[in-house]
């Protein structure tokens, strides 16, 4: 398998599921202000918080909420489903135009409510699951819901589009219990670990999370970790079990490994098998994977299904992360075809390698998924991709990288998305240079929140 030098450039920030909140605008500049005052020291809100007061709920906001006004203002609301009757608590007030609140009573509740399996979830408590008190079938009902919602207003689409109207959220195998396989819980100054409160740095110490696979919280929970900022644990298709402490500044200090067979204490570098597409994979521990232990296989299936590769076709593969989809790719292109694996993480790249070193046709560069960095790999190209597959970072590719690949002319561009509005702002972009979206499809690869995972389709527009 070829192999291609880094590319000059900053490194992206590493993927993950959620990614830190962006500082305050004030902060970028320098200038820190007080919490929740202006320079001249007026509240910037409505001095809001802790108070309570009845609002009868609206349609669902991306991210978990619900939204409701109350004397002009809008409230986004945790804890409720839309057209329920609730008393909120106000938790949040630092903008003039909304707040944030709790639905701490339930006076008039959706048929849809159903009692919070996780003794843990709540107003006030753990901020690791948004729709515990949602029916399942409900809770995919309103990602679908959000996800059309972006759709329209922040790529334009019409809400009558067959694409967009027909959405579902597609169920994953496995229940909404027990499917997380890797979980990072933090860790307070104590050593005990479990989860932050939501919007809060506040540790909720955890006995048990009944999201995460029963292996993976036993590791954890229940025991102490001093000196540890955070421990990241994972579960691997072989049933091993690998733990990795990190300190305050979230660097990895030292893994340990659970296998079938045997304690394996203190690896340096611990890798984890996984199986997915009719491969066998391996990645770091700590490496970039579907948490869902089914997703990757469903994504898969969408993927090549969308892309339909032809032999002797030419693939780029973006955030190509261990090879996923390349891997899934490549057989399809041939001996004669062609499939490049562009990841910018060194680690990610070395598994890569390994994954695919039995695809000829694949090759693996590591460098920058950026307009520059793509032009310069575009130039390299004899002639331009058949083909593009992206899995980008919450935030999104883009409109600058967007565009570079729309110049390409690519008969398919497979687009993975973990966050419906960076999909619909990139959608827009290669709307505005000459693509449309033909097909869409959603999967509820992490349920009990508020997170959902699209495959779109997007093809040159004839018209």
């Amino acid at each position: 398998m070829a192999e291609k030098g880094p590319r000059e450039g900053p490194r992206p920030p590493h993927r993950s599921e959620k990614d830190p909140a962006a500082p305050h605008r004030s902060q970028a500049r320098g200038g820190a202000l007080q919490r929740g005052r202006t320079r001249d020291g007026a509240a910037r809100g409505g001095g809001w918080v802790g108070r309570e007061f009845e609002v009868t709920v609206g349609p669902v906001a991306h991210g978990g909420h619900c939204v409701a006004r109350h004397e002009g203002r809008v409230v986004f609301v945790r804890h409720t489903l839309p057209g329920e009757r609730v008393v909120v608590r106000v938790t949040e007030d630092r903008q003039p135009g909304f707040c944030r609140a709790d639905a701490v009573q339930v006076l008039d509740a959706s048929p849809a409510r159903v009692p919070r399996p996780c003794p843990y979830s709540g107003p006030g408590r753990c901020g690791g699951c948004d729709w515990q008190h949602a029916d399942p079938a409900e809770q995919r009902r309103l990602k679908a819901e959000v996800v059309r919602e972006q759709l329209v207003r922040l790529a334009g689409l019409a809400a009558a589009d067959p694409v967009v109207r027909d959405l579902a959220v597609e169920e994953l195998p496995g229940g909404p219990l027990r499917w997380r396989s890797r979980a990072r819980f933090a860790v307070d100054r104590s050593g005990t670990p479990g989860l932050r409160r939501y919007r809060s740095h506040e540790v909720v110490p955890l006995e048990d999370c009944l999201i995460t696979v029963e292996p993976a919280a036993q590791a954890v929970l229940g025991r102490r970790w001093p000196g540890a900022g955070a421990v990241d644990v994972s579960v691997d298709s072989t049933g091993a079990v690998t733990t990795t402490r990190l300190d305050r500044r979230g660097r990895p200090t030292s893994s340990r490994v659970l296998r079938p067979g045997g304690d394996l204490p203190e690896e340096p570098s611990a890798r984890a098998e996984r199986h997915a597409g009719g491969r066998d994979w391996e990645v770091e521990g700590t490496g970039f994977w579907q948490v869902h232990p089914a997703a990757a296989d469903a994504l898969v299936d969408a993927v090549t299904a969308f892309a339909a590769v032809r032999p002797g076709e030419t693939v780029l593969d973006l955030y190509a992360g261990a090879g996923l989809f390349g891997g899934a790719l490549a057989p399809a292109a041939g001996p004669t075809g062609r499939v490049l694996c562009v990841e910018a993480d060194p680690a990610g790249c070395a598994a890569a390698e390994a994954n695919l070193a039995d695809l000829p046709q694949a090759e693996v560069w590591q460098g920058e998924v950026d307009a520059e960095g793509l032009a310069g790999l575009l130039d390299e190209l004899d002639g331009a991709p058949d083909v593009v597959v992206l899995d980008p970072p919450r935030a999104g590719a883009g409109a600058a990288v967007s565009r570079v690949l729309a110049g390409t002319g690519a008969r398919a561009v497979v687009y993975v998305a973990c966050d419906p509005a960076s999909l619909a702002r990139d959608v827009a972009a290669f709307a505005g240079a000459g693509y449309r979206l033909a097909a869409l499809r959603g999967f509820d690869a992490f349920p009990m929140t508020a997170h959902v995972e699209c495959v779109a389709l997007l093809v040159r527009d004839s018209s």
